[in-house]
């Protein structure tokens, strides 16, 4: 499995951060193709002081060819135009290969 792993920063708004990715970013996301499954958060928490990030959002791809082709798909180049509508404060995009864990 592959996962794309976006890091939001406190925007100026975080009201209409909130409305706007839930209303009209996120359908954007939904319909990528080779995604197998999406989450996001807007509860980001630090162990210890402020946490960096105002929002977190993962996506799940078979592998990065599945990623790659999705993200170059027009539903997800819409998607990463889209991102200037709503995240004022910037943002990190990261994506790795998920190793299993076995005990």
């Amino acid at each position: 499995m592959h996962k794309l792993l976006v890091l939001y920063p406190k925007p100026a708004d975080p009201d209409h951060f909130r409305d706007y990715y839930v209303t009209n970013h996120l359908p954007l996301v939904m319909n990528w193709p080779g995604l197998l499954a999406w989450r996001y958060s807007f509860d980001v928490a630090a162990t210890k002081g402020e946490a960096p990030y105002f929002a977190v959002f993962e996506a799940d791809f078979a592998d990065a060819a599945a990623m790659a082709a999705a993200r170059e798909s027009p539903h997800g180049q819409r998607a990463a135009a889209d991102v200037v509508n709503y995240a004022t404060g910037g943002v990190v995009v990261i994506d790795y290969p998920v190793q299993d864990g076995t005990s």
